[in-house]
């Protein structure tokens, strides 16, 4: 099992549960897109491993140990640190950072890391408003909500956006949503009809499908300037 392979199942494993719950073989092999079974051999080895990456048990998934959450979150960062780098440095757009950042995250040194953390002032969030681990494996932290629970006649502002499918960035990009933008719910539509929002400055109304608006996380306005 290669280094590549190992660090992919880590940071999936990571980003579906985070510190305090187990991924599920199901869960994974969606995220990854293999097959449920080769997902379960892979699993196994990384529990297997010495020291392990993962606790695993079959039927209840599986959890990082504190060096597998420690690996994954070291490609996060290389993964959102080279995103910005791309986005800021060398002006590519947003839909396209996330491809170029999945084939180099695996391939930087920490020095490199380093410096293009230096150069872009060590932020905190990539272009998608996603939290970029800080080299002591602590993330920022920014309350929010999923778009989809947002309350009609409320506001909020876009925290951030899933950066998995590019032709929804490009979508996203062209009616003005982004981290930072204020967006309005004007209505819920019934039957799980659309969520109906204004973006920004712009008086038009646009149609935000299911799977549209549970691409997209918000914060509260009143948060905003903490």
């Amino acid at each position: 099992m290669g280094s590549e392979a190992i660090d992919n199942c880590l940071k999936a494993i990571f980003q579906l549960a985070g510190d305090n719950d187990r991924a599920t073989t199901a869960g994974l092999a969606e995220q990854l897109a293999i097959a449920p079974a080769s997902v379960t051999g892979m699993l196994k080895k990384l529990s297997e491993a010495d020291p392990p990456w993962i606790e695993y048990q079959k039927h209840h998934g599986a959890r990082l140990t504190d060096r597998g959450r420690a690996r994954a979150l070291e490609i996060i960062r290389h993964h959102r640190l080279i995103e910005l780098f791309l986005y800021r440095v060398l002006d590519y757009s947003w839909d396209e950072v996330h491809v170029e950042a999945e084939k180099l995250e695996h391939a930087i040194s920490e020095t490199f890391e380093d410096r293009i953390a230096h150069v872009l002032g060590d932020p905190e969030f990539d272009p998608h408003g996603h939290p970029i681990p800080r080299r002591d494996g602590t993330l920022p932290d920014r309350a929010d909500s999923d778009l989809i629970d947002m309350e009609p006649g409320t506001d909020a502002e876009v925290s951030r956006v899933s950066d998995h499918d590019p032709t929804m960035l490009q979508h996203l990009s062209s009616i003005g949503v982004r981290p930072g933008v204020r967006i309005q719910l004007l209505e819920r539509r019934p039957f799980d009809g659309p969520l109906m929002l204004r973006v920004g400055d712009d008086e038009a109304v646009h149609a935000f499908g299911t799977r549209l608006a549970g691409s997209i996380r918000i914060r509260d306005i009143r948060s905003t300037a903490t």
